[in-house]
């Protein structure tokens, strides 16, 4: 071993010793100084003002969200229909948590900080079940729903979709004229039984019988109902495309004919005698929209008890709200689930029943 050799392992530390006082004191230091500076950005700003003072209008609109999300039945409707508005994209208001997370963690405000756990709390409470996986098993039979456009660029590539759903039963609103012997021919061979009243129609691989219109005060006829003998028994099935909702310059959010079309499908669905009942069909609105209620209130969403996520459904390229619907009394939904696009705007839903509850 060479001098030089015998200086260094004399002089440096052997291995698993702890490290020289020095050295940890100056590792302590470089902690202090983080902290420091840590302290000193939550600290007071160059006005004076400490991390519980910055940041107050922040946390008011962080409030305001809570709020409309926690009471946006409050919200009046008497101005444009404001409240139907913010319920048709209740969902999307959450995305103000992170953009308002932004200036909080900007201005280093814990106040904002703090206030911001409000809306993420009321948010989960109204749409956090949604989020998880609630189907339960396979049912006896699949079910869908599908605008699917007066202008639909793709009536045959529709047809396609449909037939490979693997639905017994299919409700078809927006049918025009043109595209009409399109879905008839496209879907004989699978669903061998259908009906069609005015722009609305149902194809299905079980017999049905006993059809009526249903009067939804528009002046013509885009609903009804029929029996749809299933193997394992009768079913009601009420099909309908409630008139659309406008976001109009003068006018607000403008839902008077949908709002009053929702009555008359809800007082039919009430008056109904047999026990099973299925609803299918565009209702231009959502679970969540106090004007659907005549309806909503007396049937329950497939999509919220056994579907994933929010299943949203218009617009077709990148959807934001859920305004088709699968409903039913009576029945149990054991899954539900959104079609991929097609040539329509909307985007077809599906769901799977179990007869017996």
């Amino acid at each position: 071993m060479t001098q030089a050799d015998q200086a260094d392992q004399a002089t440096g530390p052997a291995v698993g010793e702890p490290p020289a006082p020095e050295a940890a004191a100056a590792d302590r230091s470089g902690w202090s100084r983080r902290r420091d500076r840590l302290r000193r950005s939550w600290g007071r700003d160059a006005r004076g003002a400490g991390c519980w003072r910055r940041g107050l209008v922040t946390a008011a609109l962080a409030g305001l969200v809570a709020a409309l999300l926690a009471w946006h039945r409050s919200v009046p409707d008497q101005l444009g229909n404001l409240g139907s508005l913010l319920e048709t994209f209740l969902p999307w208001l959450g995305l103000a948590v992170p953009v308002l997370l932004v200036p909080a963690l900007l201005r280093r405000s814990a106040t904002a900080l703090i206030a911001l756990l409000l809306p993420c709390t009321v948010w989960l409470l109204l749409f956090g079940g949604l989020l998880t996986d609630k189907s339960s098993g396979r049912g006896d039979f699949t079910v869908v729903t599908h605008n699917v456009a007066a202008d639909n660029t793709d009536p045959a590539g529709t047809v396609r979709l449909l037939n490979s759903s693997g639905a017994e039963i299919v409700a078809l609103e927006e049918l025009t004229p043109a595209a009409l012997p399109v879905y008839t021919a496209g879907l004989a061979a699978k669903y061998p039984y259908h009906v069609v009243e005015g722009t609305v129609g149902l194809w299905s691989a079980y017999p049905v019988g006993d059809t009526r219109v249903v009067d939804i005060k528009i002046g013509w006829t885009r609903a009804f109902r029929t029996q749809v003998s299933t193997p394992k028994g009768p079913l009601a099935v009420y099909v309908a495309h409630l008139p659309s909702v406008r976001v109009e310059f003068d006018g607000g959010f403008t839902s008077g004919r949908r709002d009053v079309s929702a009555q008359a499908l809800g007082d039919a669905i009430q008056g109904e005698a047999l026990g099973k009942v299925l609803l299918l069909g565009d209702l231009n609105g959502t679970m969540n929209d106090r004007s659907l209620a005549p309806v909503t209130s007396q049937l329950r969403s497939a999509q919220g008890s056994a579907g994933s996520g929010f299943g949203f459904s218009w617009p077709a390229q990148f959807p934001m709200a859920r305004i088709d619907q699968i409903m039913s009394r009576g029945m149990k939904p054991t899954d539900s689930w959104v079609l991929p696009a097609d040539g329509s705007d909307h985007r077809a839903i599906a769901a799977e029943y179990r007869y017996d509850r």
